[in-house]
C-alpha cells in the first residue's frame, strides 16, 4: 500500500453537518481517463535525471513552498488550516511572496487560525496579503472558505477533492496538493504552471495539453502512483531554477545534453568581429505552451 495513502491514526474525519445549506450541485472532479494516455518513451530516464538535477539545487519551493508555513504550528488542525491558506494565496504568486504573506497574516491576526480569520476585519487580511496576486479576491475567498469550514466541516480541512473544491477559491490543483500536505493522502497530482509547461516541453502529451486538468489526467494515467506525491515538488523546483518559463537554461540541463528533451536545440549564431561564435538555446513550439491560469 502506498505510504502516502494511509490515513493518520487517531484523527477523525471531519463530518459535514447534516443541516448544512446545500448550494448548487457541484460537478465531481474527474479522477481518471476512460482510455489511459500511453507512457512516453524514455520517461523514466528523464524523470530520474530531473530528480538528480533537483538534488543539487535549492529552489524557492524547497524552503518557501506551501508545505512550509505549517511547520511552525503544533496543533494538527491548525497545521491543516495554514496549509490550505498558503495554497489559496499561492495562485498567480511566487513562493517567496506567498511565504511572506502567510507570515504577515499570522502576525496581523496574532495567530493564523480559523477563529482569528473569521473574527478579523477584511481590511486587516487585505493589508497582510496585499503583495499576492488578486489579493482583494483572495481576501473574500479566505473569509468565505473559513466560514464554510466552520459551518460544514466542523472547522477542519475536508478529506476529499470534491469537498475541498466546494470551498470558494479552491480548484483541483490546490485540492490535490492540500490532501497530500495536510492529510498525507495521495489521490492525484497537483498540476500547476510548472508541471503543465515542463511536461509539454518534454513531449509527454500527444497532442499537447492546453489546460492543467488535461495534463493531470494524462499524467495520472501512466505515471506510477508512488510518484504522484513527489512529481509536483520536483517539477516546480526544476521550473523555478532550470526549465524556467522564459529563457530556460538548457545549457545547464542534462536532458538537453543527452538529447532527451524534444524542445531544446542549440542555435549557433555567428559572432561579429573577433571572438568565438555565440551559442544560444532556443525552445521550439513555445507558442503552443502558453501558461494556464492557476486554480
Amino acid at each position: 500500500m502506498d505510504e502516502h495513502a494511509a490515513l493518520p491514526t487517531g484523527v477523525p474525519t471531519p463530518k459535514k453537518k447534516a443541516n448544512a445549506a446545500s448550494p448548487k450541485k457541484q460537478k465531481p472532479i474527474q479522477m481518471e481517463l476512460a482510455v489511459p494516455h500511453p507512457a512516453p518513451e524514455h520517461w523514466r530516464e528523464v524523470y530520474d535525471l530531473i530528480h538528480k538535477m533537483r538534488e543539487g539545487v535549492v529552489a524557492p519551493v524547497d524552503t518557501m513552498g506551501c508545505h512550509t508555513p505549517a511547520e511552525l504550528e503544533e496543533d494538527p488542525k491548525t497545521k491543516r488550516f495554514v496549509t490550505l491558506m498558503a495554497l489559496m494565496l499561492s495562485s498567480q504568486t511566487k513562493d517567496e511572496v506567498t511565504h511572506t504573506a502567510i507570515g504577515n497574516l499570522r502576525t496581523a491576526l496574532n495567530g493564523l487560525t480559523l477563529e482569528n480569520v473569521l473574527a478579523a476585519e477584511d481590511s486587516v487580511i487585505s493589508g497582510a496579503i496585499a503583495k499576492v496576486g488578486f489579493w482583494r479576491r483572495k481576501t473574500e475567498y479566505i473569509k468565505k472558505a473559513s466560514q464554510k469550514l466552520k459551518d460544514d466541516f466542523d472547522g477542519d480541512v475536508p478529506k476529499t477533492v470534491d469537498e475541498l473544491c466546494s470551498l470558494p477559491g479552491v480548484g483541483p490543483k490546490m485540492a490535490f496538493l492540500c490532501l497530500q500536505s495536510a492529510w498525507k493522502l495521495n489521490v492525484g497530482i497537483g498540476v500547476d504552471t510548472h508541471v503543465h509547461r515542463i511536461s509539454n516541453r518534454l513531449g509527454w502529451h500527444k497532442p499537447p495539453t492546453t489546460t492543467p486538468e488535461q495534463t493531470r489526467l494524462n499524467l495520472q494515467s501512466w505515471l506510477p502512483k508512488e510518484l504522484h506525491y513527489d512529481v509536483n515538488h520536483m517539477l516546480v523546483g526544476f521550473g523555478q531554477t532550470i526549465c524556467v518559463p522564459v529563457g530556460p537554461k538548457c545549457d545547464q540541463c542534462e536532458l538537453s545534453v543527452r538529447k532527451l528533451c524534444p524542445s531544446a536545440r542549440v542555435v549557433k549564431v555567428k559572432a561579429k568581429g573577433k571572438g568565438k561564435a555565440k551559442v544560444e538555446i532556443a525552445i521550439e513550439d513555445e507558442s503552443e505552451l502558453s501558461e494556464p491560469g492557476s486554480a
